[in-house]
Parts: structure tokens; C-alpha cells; sequence
């Protein structure tokens, strides 16, 4: 068992990888159109949300993150440019009471 593990292991490692740059921009693509689909579920859950519950969660600041995640991708994907950017930090938090 040891034996094959490590084999295993030294075939995963000895392979080599290509970089993809186009494939990367596509699945980035892909992430950003889940991005927007999440839109609609976002809606649907605030719309059922009780206004008046001591606990709220906050729907703005959540689509605010996925506006910064998106716009990330976006950069990444269409900069011409090799240095990182900086961006604001997600919320990440989206109660309040």
C-alpha cells in the first residue's frame, strides 16, 4: 500500500503542466456568469427575509462582494498588464442586528 501511495504520488508530481492562459479566461468567464446567476436567488431570499427580525442579513452588503469578485475576474482576465491590483476586502460578514 505505502508503496503504491508513493508512486502514485511521484506520477501526480511528475507530469508536467502547461499553462492554459486562454483555458484560464474561459472558467474565469464561467465564474462570473455563476456570479450572475446567483442574482436571482439573492432576490428570492431577501424577498422572504423577516423585516422585522432582530438578526438581519444584509442582501447589499452580499451583492457588493460579488460586484468586487466580479470586477476582479474582470480585470484579471482582460489586463494587459502583469501586476497585481489591489482591491477592497470582502465584507465576508453579513449580519446585523
Amino acid at each position: 500500500m505505502r508503496t503504491f501511495l508513493f508512486l502514485t504520488v511521484g506520477l501526480l508530481v511528475a507530469e508536467p503542466v502547461t499553462a492554459d492562459p486562454e483555458g484560464e479566461r474561459e472558467a474565469l468567464a464561467r465564474v462570473a456568469h455563476e456570479l450572475d446567476a446567483l442574482a436571482p436567488m439573492i432576490a428570492e431570499a431577501e424577498a422572504q427575509a423577516d423585516p422585522d427580525a432582530t438578526v438581519r442579513f444584509e442582501y447589499g452588503w452580499l451583492r457588493d462582494d460579488l460586484v468586487r469578485m466580479k470586477l476582479g475576474l474582470r480585470e484579471h482576465t482582460t489586463a494587459t498588464r502583469q501586476q497585481p491590483r489591489s482591491f477592497p476586502p470582502l465584507k465576508g460578514d453579513y449580519r446585523t442586528r
